[in-house]
């Protein structure tokens, strides 16, 4: 018997499978009464570092799936294709000169090659790109949908801008319900027939879904980008630790809040994890309530509107306080001169949403020597600018009531707000500070004695009648920037008349293919690096606009181009969706939880509004398979200086944790010439050591690339195979849950397949030329084997289906010969976890079809059935022996046979049992 010599086995079968392609399923479209199964990957960034073992989680679950769903008749999409604009390909492009897309384009060849090498049954022939021009073509696309459509509240639907123009042309916009900016102006028929085309174009800026505004970002001077929020931590960027500041920008914006209540409502129907569909109402963040509109006091007209959840709470308002960057607290600050405001206000809008929610303790602010009057006392209410509240939450306004709310008990407390009569007037009778209020209003005017809901309907009765108040449906989500100041994405499909407004090119125009640039940088002048190419605009001469889109727009869509990913006419066509109807299994990481699948599902339902697609959800169930963890190696930087502070220093400074690679560090001592020699910034650091050593800081993480702590998966390949990393990654827990690295684990499932590889061959060597047939304990045997790989297939317990096969394989190895069929069956099952060794045996057994080809075997509940069960026999409850009865044995003749038996007797000598409780084919327990 030959050795087990996975090198030979798995260069044999990829040359094998790269001549015939066998594993691609050949079937056309019009193949009759086949059914479909779409199985989908979040797709990779290509890095020029490669996959690692925690890529292949996902990627070999949704591979066994492929290949269970294929041996069961189906026709299966299994696509793959690469998520390709991003940061570190232009970063790598400013710092060597190289065009990205060589970089990318050698990043992606190394990612097939390793991912052909698990054997994952990808159809190539799919594969996207989406730094293609015949790819971004129709992203472009896409962004013009968007910039030539509306959205119609009154139908909750997006329509073309045509129609809105209409409306517009014979009833001017009194009528029109229509999601769109803030203080947009109303006009008549006779306006806007009457308005340049200048100015009917402004006018259409406020309602497009895609429109541009001025917006303060997340400005990476270093990066010389903006960058979005899940890429900042803590005032720093994620890729290089750079500083990141607020910075106001006109920037393209999508409208997405227009679906805000479409994408909640819709949630519900999809198959999606709990704790994922909860992340998505928290983002979209509903809350009910009433916008309440203040008259500042000794301004002629001036007014702040406030959005609360809590009107019945009015009477114990305080104060009125804005967030930074709301226009009232420039403009007073502009009108009073200020210095201290104007300050406060430049600082504050600098800090980030997220340091700014951390406050605890004491809560900033500046007074803005203005007060606005109360609606129903008449009282004046003091008007602060305080950065705890942020502009993204209702209009960037709260009214202070620190009675019924922690941070504005807080922030009152720390400027001497509290007014006592006042917090008293609305409190509740409850528990305690700030929990739910309960019983009813004491001591707040005409809401005395009322309910919760009873003083809301009265309050917001007397609010309407005043015209000061309305209830209102507000959304922590905000329309996501979607313009960045980087080379190395699409770009916009618009160009600007002497008007300075945009306008779109015209389908024919498209691809708006990316120019050459004389540098990838900013220009000189500011302007993003597009500004640097020789000539960049319309054939008439206007300029085309100078962002790019950020790389989360080709991430959007890329599952539909996967139906039809060669069709030049359209981005997909009907025949292609109508047979495949969308995605039928999506698996990623929880990561994407939030940003992308928002995205995804608004920009599908958009599509959707204007008939381009019958499909109207992405992804109606998902799956998020569980990190693979490793330490992480962390040095510590003293905040502004490059001096680095060994572990047991850094309590008395103030330092920022860098990762570093793993591989610089043994027994938590950092090889400091390694790190030297790694990056320029390291060089001329200085290190503040402990006893002559540098100690680095660890905790246990996701396998990440940014955080240098990745196992190569060819290094595990090399050494045990790509079957061995393929059991051992679906081996080493549930799947959707996380697990530490531990590369001792993998040779449990090696020693395995060394077993499978000798049963196989001992069992061959067993076959006479005559078949014999299986007896009834091997069938039984194989037949619950089978059945429970498949139920654990289908449920994507896939560690179980492994455990299933060992424990298979155990009682099938008792047996002195076993037949063939139980082998084939055996080496089948084994297909979607190993298909290397699998093609392998199955060639051994001379089987001259492709195993890929072969049914699924099918389990037969009569070889299931049992005829006898042993039972564990107690005295107590505590077991004292086992013994074996038929299946219909009744209880009478167990109880009889259980006092005979000798052991029991031993145990009940002497004594009268008083009960024997028989729970039938399962336990027995005598009681005395």
């Amino acid at each position: 018997m030959q050795p087990y010599i996975f090198t030979e086995i798995e260069k044999k079968w990829q040359n094998r499978w790269k001549a015939q392609k066998s594993i691609i399923d050949s079937r056309s479209l019009t193949t009759k009464n086949v059914p479909k199964y779409y199985i989908l990957n979040m797709f990779p960034y290509p890095s020029a570092e490669g996959l690692h073992v925690g890529h292949y989680v996902g990627y070999v679950a949704s591979d066994i799936l492929s290949r269970y769903y294929k041996h069961s008749g189906y026709r299966v999409m299994n696509p793959m294709g690469f998520d390709a604009f991003g940061l570190p390909a232009e970063q790598h492009a400013i710092q060597t000169g190289q065009h990205p897309a060589i970089t990318t384009a050698k990043n992606i060849e190394k990612y097939i090659v390793q991912l052909k090498q698990v054997a994952l049954d990808f159809d190539w022939d799919r594969s996207i790109n989406t730094s293609e021009p015949a790819y971004y073509k129709w992203t472009q696309w896409i962004f013009l949908q968007m910039f030539n459509a509306w959205y119609n509240t009154a139908i909750q639907k997006a329509a073309p801008i045509d129609t809105l123009i209409q409306e517009f042309t014979f009833h001017g916009s009194t009528k029109v319900q229509a999601a769109c900016d803030d203080h947009t102006p109303i006009f008549s028929a006779e306006e806007w027939n009457a308005f340049t085309e200048t100015e009917k174009q402004t006018k259409l800026l406020h309602y497009r879904l895609a429109y541009l505004k001025d917006s303060m970002v997340n400005w990476c001077e270093a990066l010389g980008t903006v960058l979005a929020n899940e890429e900042v931590k803590d005032g720093f960027s994620q890729r290089g630790g750079y500083p990141v500041t607020r910075k106001k920008m006109k920037q393209w914006s999508l409208r997405m809040t227009a679906y805000a209540e479409r994408l909640l409502t819709d949630l519900e129907a999809l198959d999606w994890p709990l704790s994922t569909k909860e992340m998505q109402r928290n983002w979209l963040g509903k809350s009910q309530g009433a916008e309440i509109t203040f008259r500042v006091q000794g301004q002629r007209g001036e007014t702040i509107t406030v959005f609360t959840t809590r009107p019945e709470t009015i009477f114990g308002a305080c104060f009125i306080a804005l967030a930074p960057e709301h226009p009232w607290a420039s403009f007073i600050a502009q009108q009073t001169g200020d210095v201290e405001l104007i300050a406060y206000i430049e600082q504050a809008k600098n800090r980030l949403e997220r340091s700014r929610l951390a406050e605890t303790t004491f809560l900033s602010g500046v007074f803005v020597g203005a007060c606005v009057i109360h609606p129903f006392t008449g009282s004046p209410l003091p008007i602060w600018v305080a950065d705890y509240v942020l502009p993204s939450y209702g209009r960037g306004v709260i009214m202070g009531v620190p009675a019924h709310d922690k941070r504005d008990y807080i922030f009152a407390q720390s400027f001497d707000l509290l007014i006592l009569p006042v917090i008293e007037s609305t409190i509740l009778i409850k528990d305690g500070p700030y929990e739910t209020p309960k019983g009813r209003m004491i001591n707040s005017d005409f809401l005395n004695g009322l309910s919760v809901p009873e003083a809301v309907e009265k309050v917001m009765q007397q609010l309407t009648q005043k015209t000061v108040g309305r209830y209102k449906v507000n959304y922590r989500l905000q329309d996501p920037i979607f313009s960045r100041q980087r080379y190395w994405g699409e770009p916009f499909p618009i160009y600007y008349k002497e008007d300075g407004l945009p306008y779109a090119l015209s389908e024919d125009q498209l691809p708006l293919v990316l120019p050459e640039v004389s540098s990838y940088q900013p220009n000189k002048s500011g302007a993003p690096p597009l500004g640097n190419a020789s000539s960049w605009s319309t054939p008439e001469g206007y300029p085309l606009d100078l962002y790019t889109m950020p790389g989360w727009a080709g991430s959007s869509w890329y599952f539909l181009r996967y139906m039809d990913p060669h069709n030049t006419e359209a981005f997909l066509s009907k025949e292609k969706e109508a047979y495949w109807k969308g995605v039928d299994f999506y698996i990623g990481g929880a990561e994407h939880a939030t940003g992308h699948l928002l995205y995804a599902c608004f920009w599908t339902k958009l599509l959707y509004d204007l008939g381009h697609i019958d499909i109207s959800e992405p992804f109606p169930k998902l799956f998020h398979q569980g990190l693979i963890q490793k330490p992480t190696a962390i040095a510590y930087r003293l905040k502004d200086q490059n001096i680095f502070l060994s572990a047991g220093l850094i309590s008395e400074y103030d330092v920022i944790p860098i990762y570093i690679p793993t591989a610089f560090v043994e027994k938590d001592i950092l090889d400091l010439k390694a790190l030297k020699n790694w990056r320029p910034e390291f060089a001329d650091a200085r290190f503040l050591l402990e006893g002559g050593k540098y100690i680095c800081g660890s905790k246990m993480e996701k396998m990440s690339k940014s955080k240098y702590n990745v196992v190569d998966p060819d290094k595990v390949i090399a050494q045990y195979g790509a079957d061995a990393l393929r059991l051992y990654l679906m081996f080493l827990g549930p799947l959707e849950q996380s697990k530490p690295w531990d590369l001792s684990g993998i040779e449990g499932v090696f020693r395995f397949l060394n077993k499978v590889w000798r049963f196989v061959h001992h069992a061959k060597a067993s076959w006479a030329t005559t078949e014999l047939l299986p007896h009834q304990e091997m069938l039984k045997v194989i037949h619950k084997t089978i059945k429970k790989v498949t139920e654990s297939i289908q449920k994507c317990s896939f560690n179980t289906a492994i455990s299933s096969l060992m424990i298979g394989l155990n009682r099938l190895s008792t047996f002195e010969r076993v037949t063939q069929s139980i082998v084939a069956d055996f080496i089948l099952l084994l297909e979607p976890f190993a298909p290397y060794m699998a093609a392998e045996l199955w060639e051994s057994i001379d089987k001259t079809d492709s195993i890929t080809e072969v049914a699924f075997p099918l389990w037969n509940e009569a070889y299931l059935e049992e005829k006898s069960f042993e039972y564990p026999i107690a005295v107590n409850g505590k077991v004292r022996t086992k013994m074996v009865f038929g299946c219909n044995a009744s209880s009478m003749a167990i109880e009889k046979a259980v006092l005979a038996n000798e052991v029991i007797q031993k145990w009940v000598i002497g004594k009268s049992p008083k009960n024997v409780v028989i729970v039938l084919n399962k336990m027995v327990n005598v009681v005395v």
